[in-house]
C-alpha cells in the first residue's frame, strides 16, 4: 500500500511517525513522509520518500515572537502580545500547509494516511474515505478523561468542568477546520461542520504513549486506543566520537541534560545558571545544545562536562543516571524506558503533563517552569534528583513494565483493518 505519514510541530511531534514508518516499511508498505522541510534529513535516514509542507511554520516557532511563546510562564502583557502576534502571521503557514497537504494526498491517492491533529487536509479526505484515516497522538488528554481537563488546560477541575473543557476544545478545532477549508482547491472536498464533527468524534485514533504512563480509560469508545511508546533506530548512521567515550569513562555517574527542540529567551542565561548548580555540587553532565535552548560559552572546558549538539537518546540513555529536560512525550518515555531519574522544566503544553506523571510515578522531583528558574528553585531539585536515590529505583522498576509492552502487531492492524 502506499502510506502518507503527515505531521506538523517540533521533533516530537515527528518521531513517532518515523517510528510507525518503520513498522509500515518493514511489512513491504510504501511510506510518504510529508513534514516541514526541517525534518527532511530525519525522514530520508529512515529510507523514506518525502514531500515538504515548506518551513514557514518552524520559522514562525523560531522567531522573537515564537521564543517568547514556547518560552513558558504564564501569559502576562509581553506573551500575549507576542501571542496576538504570531496569530496574525500564521495564516500564511497555515494555508501553505493545507495546499500542500492536499496536493500530495490528491497526488498520490494514498491507501491509508496516518496524521497529527494539527494535520487538518487529512480529515476532511477520511470523510469520503471511511476507515483509511488514522489519528496518532503522542500526547495524553485529547478525548474525556474524567480526572483530567484537555490538555491545554493541564489541571484537574472536576469531573464536571472537565469535560466540558474538552467540549470547548473539540468546539474549537471543528470551527478551525470549517474556517480553513476557504484555502483549499478541490471545491469537493469541502464539508459542512455536522460532518466533520462526526469525523472528528468516529474516526481512529491512537495515542502513541505507554499504558505505564498513561492507561487508557475503560469508558472510552473502541475507536480510542493507547498502543504503546514507538522509537525508530536513530544510531544508524551515527557513531561517538573519542571525546565522548573518554568522558563516559572518566564520569561514571553522569546527568544528562537537553531542552531538545525546545528554544527560550535567555538560552545563555539559562545555561550559565545551570552550570554554576552542576559546579556547585560536583555534578558530572553531558549538556545537549541541539536547537539552542542551551548554548556552549566560547572556549569553555571543564573535565566534568561535556557538550554535544546531537546524539541518539536510544545510545546515551542507558548510560545516563538521570535526566534533565524539557518534558517532550519522546524524550520522557525513553528516559524512563532506560531507568534514568527525570527532572522536566516544562515549556509548553503537554510538557506539564509530563511533569506530573514523572513525579506520580516517583521517578522525579517535580519541576519547574522554564520562565522560572532561579538557582533558588533550581539547585534543590537538581541535588534532590541526585541524592534521592528512590528516584531512580522506581525508574528501573518501570523498565520491566514498559519492557512487555508489544504493541506493533496491534497498532499495525488497528491501522489496517479498521
Amino acid at each position: 500500500m502506499k502510506i502518507i505519514l503527515t505531521s506538523i510541530g517540533t521533533r516530537g511531534d515527528i518521531e513517532p511517525f518515523l517510528a510507525i514508518g518503520e513498522i509500515l516499511k518493514e511489512r513491504g508498505h510504501h511510506v510518504i513522509c510529508l513534514f516541514p522541510e526541517q525534518f527532511r534529513n530525519l525522514a530520508e535516514d529512515s529510507g523514506f520518500e518525502f514531500v515538504s509542507l515548506g518551513s514557514k511554520f518552524i520559522k514562525l516557532l523560531e522567531s522573537p515572537e515564537g521564543r517568547v511563546v514556547m518560552g513558558g510562564g504564564k501569559f502576562r502583557f509581553k506573551k500575549i502580545k507576542a501571542l496576538i502576534k504570531l496569530i496574525s502571521v500564521q495564516s500564511a503557514a497555515n494555508k501553505e500547509m493545507i495546499r500542500k497537504q492536499e496536493e500530495c494526498i490528491e497526488g498520490y491517492s494514498p491507501d491509508r494516511i496516518i496524521h497529527h491533529p494539527k494535520a487538518i487536509y487529512p480529515t476532511l479526505w477520511g470523510i469520503e474515505n471511511k476507515g483509511k484515516t488514522t489519528l496518532i497522538s503522542p500526547v495524553p488528554y485529547l478525548h474525556f478523561v474524567k480526572e483530567h481537563s484537555h490538555i491545554i488546560f493541564h489541571k484537574n477541575f472536576g469531573k464536571h468542568i472537565n469535560k466540558w473543557t474538552y467540549k470547548l476544545a473539540d468546539y474549537a478545532l471543528v470551527k478551525s477546520i470549517s474556517y480553513s477549508q476557504k484555502w483549499i482547491l478541490n471545491p469537493n472536498r469541502k464539508q459542512k461542520v455536522k460532518k466533520i464533527t462526526e469525523a472528528l468524534s468516529k474516526n481512529n485514533v491512537i495515542y502513541t504513549i505507554s499504558p505505564s504512563l498513561f492507561s487508557r480509560p475503560q469508558y472510552w469508545e473502541k475507536n480510542l486506543k493507547v498502543l504503546g511508546f514507538h522509537e525508530r533506530n536513530k544510531t544508524r548512521n551515527w557513531m561517538p566520537s573519542n571525546a565522548l567515550e573518554q568522558f563516559l569513562e572518566k564520569n561514571p555517574k553522569v546527568v544528562f541534560i537537553t531542552f531538545g527542540s525546545m528554544i527560550n529567551q535567555h538560552p545563555k542565561r539559562n545555561t550559565a545558571l545551570i552550570l554554576k548548580i552542576l559546579d556547585n555540587n560536583k555534578i558530572s553532565a553531558i549538556i545537549n545544545t541541539c536547537e539552542g535552548g542551551l548554548v556552549k560559552p566560547k572556549n569553555y572546558q571543564h573535565d566534568r562536562i561535556h557538550f554535544v549538539e546531537n546524539i541518539p537518546y536510544d545510545w546515551i540513555f542507558p548510560k545516563m543516571y538521570a535526566v534533565v529536560h524539557h518534558g517532550g512525550s519522546g524524550t520522557t518515555h525513553m528516559a524512563t524506558k532506560y531507568g534514568c531519574a527525570n527532572l522536566i522544566i516544562p515549556h509548553i503544553v503537554d510538557q506539564y503533563i509530563w511533569n506530573k506523571i514523572v513525579h506520580q510515578k516517583g521517578i522525579g522531583p517535580l519541576g519547574i517552569d522554564i520562565s522560572n528558574i532561579t538557582m533558588k528553585s533550581l539547585e534543590p531539585r537538581i541535588i534532590d534528583l541526585i541524592e534521592n536515590i528512590t528516584y531512580k529505583e522506581n525508574a528501573e522498576k518501570l523498565i520491566t513494565e514498559m519492557l512487555k509492552e508489544d504493541f506493533k502487531d496491534e497498532l499495525y492492524s488497528s491501522i489496517m483493518n479498521q
